[in-house]
């Protein structure tokens, strides 16, 4: 199963030049079975990144590009009346794939945004009483343009929390925006990614995930991080618990794509920020001196002591 992971991570590596880490860490969100959001200014390869992994991934994969008059019937789909058979028909709506990419979500209005909330969270959707369930796994890797304001709504604080990772891309390197500019002289690179697994295959390297083995050092540590974040003067809003538990996901994911089967306090350093920054809210003296979420996690890192690293320290 590693071997199978590092090929997928090769296949999207050959299109997403010199962003290695971030091409990791969506993958360990797709792994852990959560959702991801990323944010950056446009043309920094969201949706190719995105695209990618739904070749490499050989997943049935539909992309809404939303919009001020996207409405929730275009996501979760919708009634109609059935002339065949009589009665009404449930009418297939975009969140009935294993990938769904939702591009620039924060332009579309905050009720289609919410008929995300019950997809993301419990895999199914409900139209006119009726639910519906969700193709397994189902994904979610959503894009925003944090630069200008105009014509976006903002998430709310419960929708960010249903997304496992907040990241950003950012621009490439020297040798990397130039190995873009030969890779995509004549062709696209995304025509030429080949399928490493499918559907089923994806659902066994999650189950591998599933019982990668945690200490209890690690879920003691993991605790220890939510709990001084919840405590910390600079914070109005700490990790709650739904967050703690997104780290120990996503930290087993991480170890498995470090070839190991057991959870390290390495793993979960990797993950922590990207994992939380989203989650946690900043008091008004923290944001008038201009720190960031990142940086105050980060000092939360370092004030909270890490258990030894053995495998299965108890």
């Amino acid at each position: 199963m590693y071997e199978l992971s590092q090929k997928i991570l090769g296949q999207v590596r050959s299109v997403i030049k010199g962003k290695d880490e971030v091409s990791k860490k969506v993958f360990a969100a797709i792994l852990a079975q959560g959702h991801v959001l990323l944010e950056d200014v446009p043309g920094v390869g969201k949706t190719t990144l995105a695209l990618a992994f739904s070749a490499a991934l050989g997943l049935d994969a539909r992309r809404v590009q939303c919009t001020p008059d996207t409405m929730p019937s275009d996501i979760i789909g919708y009634s109609m009346p059935d002339r065949e058979h009589g009665g009404m028909r449930y009418q297939l709506g975009a969140v009935m794939t294993n990938l769904l990419l939702a591009d620039e979500i924060n332009r579309t209005s905050s009720k289609t945004q919410s008929a995300l909330l019950e997809a993301m969270e419990e895999r199914q959707v409900t139209v006119d009483g009726q639910t519906h369930p969700l193709p397994d796994p189902f994904i979610v890797l959503a894009t925003q343009n944090p630069v200008g304001s105009a014509g976006t709504q903002l998430l709310p604080q419960a929708q960010l929390d249903r997304f496992l990772m907040c990241l950003s891309i950012g621009y490439p390197d020297m040798e990397s925006q130039i190995a873009i500019l030969k890779d995509r002289h004549h062709e696209n690179p995304l025509d030429s990614l080949t399928p490493c697994t499918d559907a089923r295959g994806l659902l066994e390297m999650i189950r591998t995930v599933e019982n990668i083995f945690v200490a209890d050092s690690i879920y003691v540590y993991i605790t220890e991080l939510a709990q001084q974040s919840r405590a910390d003067g600079e914070l109005l809003l700490g990790i709650s618990p739904r967050g703690a538990l997104a780290v120990c996901k996503a930290a087993k994911a991480t170890a498995f794509l470090n070839g190991r089967d057991y959870v390290t306090p390495q793993d979960v350093q990797e993950i922590f920020a990207d994992v939380c920054a989203h989650r946690i809210v900043l008091d008004s003296k923290a944001r008038l001196q201009a720190h960031s979420s990142r940086s105050i996690l980060e000092r939360i890192l370092h004030e909270v002591t890490p258990p030894e690293t053995r495998p299965y320290a108890k």
